[in-house]
């Protein structure tokens, strides 16, 4: 881990005071358009953050000379809201051109799209640069899969620099958002024992077992516009969407902290607040490191 110094709430107070009341308007016209946008955003920035750091790498379009991450396979036909961030960073280059990068744009969507949705806020550090590169292999290795195991999860977020109670409040993300059906199917046609016969059945009316595959079901099926804990009460209940949710409350290390969590919304919101500050201090370009991009999906 690098040290994370350079990164400062107070950033852009001299040089773009408005950055970030401009970009808050961007996100919170987005989602009331589309509440599912919130889960998406807050995606984003995580896929971001895991490949080469916060750097906005994901957002680089494919050129003769970037292989792009959002055709590696976590990414390609579900990552979405780039047209936001460009939206975002339209608005703020109006004002401000040169100065704000669109990795710190992806860290400020984030918070806003979680405090818009019910979750909590937190005060975003700033002063991430935008790179000049992306991976699309560490796109395919370094992000976390719906089938991973608990031990793997665990492994994945540590290599990061997030602890096992990081990841369990990181996962409540899927309070909000949906998957996609070959993503769950597997599970819930699976009769096992830590899945809810009901809730089984009720998801397998819009998957079937043949086709359909990008059918779309909420994460969360009791408030799936709302950040909250419910996330965890529903892997108490054997209802969790995806194996990696569900694997969360399977008899291991990270039990009592979903118990913990479906008990206390303010330690939820609390940690998952503490857990995406440390998620945006992965790794970032500071100083004179990276560019300022001019549009998110290009270097300049």
């Amino acid at each position: 881990m690098q040290c994370h110094a350079q990164l400062s709430s107070t950033f852009y107070d001299r040089t773009c005071p408005n950055a970030l009341t401009t970009i808050r308007t961007t996100i919170r016209q987005a989602i009331s358009s589309e509440r599912r946008m919130a889960a998406s955003l807050i995606r984003l920035h995580f896929h971001d953050c895991f490949v080469q750091g916060c750097d906005a790498s994901l957002l680089l379009d494919e050129t003769p000379t970037i292989v792009s991450e959002k055709t590696a396979l976590p990414n390609l036909g579900s990552v979405r809201g780039f047209g936001i961030i460009e939206d975002a960073k339209r608005e703020v280059e109006k004002t401000c051109p040169g100065i704000v990068s669109c990795a710190d744009i992806l860290a400020v969507a984030a918070r806003d799209a979680s405090s818009l949705v019910g979750g909590p806020s937190w005060t975003v550090k700033l002063g991430r640069r935008d790179s000049t590169t992306a991976s699309h292999t560490l796109a395919e290795t370094d992000l976390p899969g719906p089938f991973d195991p608990l031990s793997r999860l665990i492994s994945g977020f540590a290599n990061k620099g997030l602890s096992t109670r990081d990841m369990v409040a990181l996962s409540g993300a899927h309070s909000i958002g949906q998957a996609q059906c070959f993503l769950f199917r597997d599970r819930i046609y699976s009769n096992g024992t830590d899945i809810d016969a009901g809730f089984a059945s009720t998801r397998r009316r819009q998957c079937p077992q043949e086709d359909q595959n990008g059918n779309l079901a909420p994460l969360d099926l009791v408030t799936p516009n709302q950040l909250d804990n419910n996330y965890y009460k529903n892997l108490i209940q054997r209802k969790g969407l995806l194996q990696s949710d569900q694997v969360l409350l399977s008899g291991g290390s990270t039990d009592s902290i979903v118990t913990e969590y479906s008990n206390n919304p303010r330690t939820f919101a609390s940690d998952f607040s503490a857990a995406m500050i440390k998620m945006g201090d992965i790794s970032p370009l500071t100083g004179q490191n990276g560019i300022i991009r001019t549009v998110c999906g290009a270097i300049n």
